[in-house]
């Protein structure tokens, strides 16, 4: 099976626990399902989910039982995209070429959404099927991390606000995008290394990826916020530069970033070489996540 097949597969696998984990549409109160659902299958690439699912096959081989667990990381995703689009925040009106979620069912509705996907990521988890305790706290714990205020996605996201119109350092940089985009993607391997009863030396080799294919992927964002048109990215481009945000082709210019973010991709294949064969759709994932054009 070739890679686009593969993802296709996979994202319709994601897809459809997403459908059995999410109260549908008319349950009450019907109003916050629709919400959530709206921002949830409005067309996300659901890279996290599948890196899950891939560091799992690495460790364990097929990973059936770990797609509820992935599935959490997109619900934690998903969330993050519907605060982060609030006039509070980044005040966007388009995500994924549709209206941002409060733009369709309000703030107060949006902000409830966000609430509910948060909550919901931690129950999913805390009831996983086919996993010791130990293992499922440890999974608890790190996407809480991951998620969080010291290192994690929110701190990240306070730095990044707080950071606007500041001189653009390396330092600032690097502290903001490890902790706002990279966490939650080395957390995303993470989950799969836990599920699947990774040793030691597996945990440590899928983290070093996960580190090498966050940092990418904020560079790529940030080179294709100054590249793209808002109808290529299906949100609106140019608003890093905009709101004075501290960014890659801020700091290094779009050569440098360019060249920064192939070098991760290389560094993230490195640590993946005592998997062999088993890492090949991780690497796959982390090519797509380089050459990607939205």
């Amino acid at each position: 099976m070739d890679f686009r097949q593969y993802l296709a597969g996979q994202q319709k696998r994601v897809d459809a626990e997403l459908d059995r984990l999410v109260p549908p549409e008319t349950a009450p109160p019907e109003t916050i399902h629709r919400a959530m659902r709206y921002s949830l299958f409005a067309g996300g690439k659901r890279i996290r989910p599948l890196l899950c699912l891939e560091a799992a096959r690495c460790v364990a081989g097929p990973a059936e039982g770990a797609v509820a667990a992935a599935c959490s990381l997109e619900l934690i995703h998903t969330y993050s995209l519907i605060h982060d689009d609030l006039p509070a925040l980044d005040n966007d009106d388009y995500r994924r070429g549709k209206l941002t979620c409060h733009k369709m069912f309000g703030e107060a509705m949006a902000i409830l959404a966000g609430d509910a996907l948060l909550t919901l990521a931690f129950r999913v988890l805390a009831t996983l099927d086919g996993v010791s305790d130990q293992a499922r706290v440890r999974m608890i714990a790190e996407l809480s991390e991951a998620s969080g205020t010291a290192g994690g996605m929110i701190g990240g996201q306070v730095a990044d606000l707080e950071g606007e119109g500041r001189p653009p350092t390396a330092a600032l940089l690097e502290s903001i995008h490890r902790a706002k985009t990279g966490a939650l993607l080395r957390a995303s391997v993470r989950l799969g290394a836990i599920h699947g009863g990774a040793d030691a030396g597996q945990y440590q080799a899928l983290s070093a990826y996960g580190e090498h294919i966050g940092l990418a992927f904020q560079i790529v964002d940030d080179v294709l916020d100054v590249e793209q048109s808002s109808e290529a990215l299906g949100k609106t481009a140019g608003k890093d530069a905009q709101q004075r945000k501290i960014t890659f082709p801020a700091v290094y210019g779009l050569a440098e970033s360019k060249r920064m973010a192939r070098q991760e991709w290389e560094k993230a294949g490195q640590a993946l070489d005592g998997f062999g064969e088993r890492a090949q759709r991780l690497r796959e994932l982390a090519e797509l996540i380089v050459s990607r054009t939205a």
